[in-house]
């Protein structure tokens, strides 16, 4: 018998990606920071870099997120008026 048990954050049935060791684990066995999930499968937890990649890249393209007025020479609330 162990004298200290690993104690887990997660429920049995949610899978996590590690970042750190590229590897897919039930549990979690690692650190929050170093983990995506929990996801509700095996698979989707494999897949946890490709879904991040296609969430970055539709934030990236995503128009409401994209100022139209690209000039940033005076800064916000910047307005100089009429001089005297």
């Amino acid at each position: 018998m162990a004298l200290f048990k690993k104690r887990t954050v997660g429920k049995p049935g949610e899978w996590y990606y590690c970042l750190e060791h590229k590897k897919v684990e039930e549990g979690p066995e690692c650190p929050a920071q170093n983990r995506f999930g929990p996801y509700t499968s095996r698979e989707a937890a494999q897949h946890a870099m490709d879904t991040a990649r296609d969430r970055n890249l539709e934030w990236d393209t995503d128009p409401k997120w994209h100022d139209e007025n690209t000039d940033r020479s005076s800064p916000p609330g910047d307005n100089p008026g009429p001089s005297h």
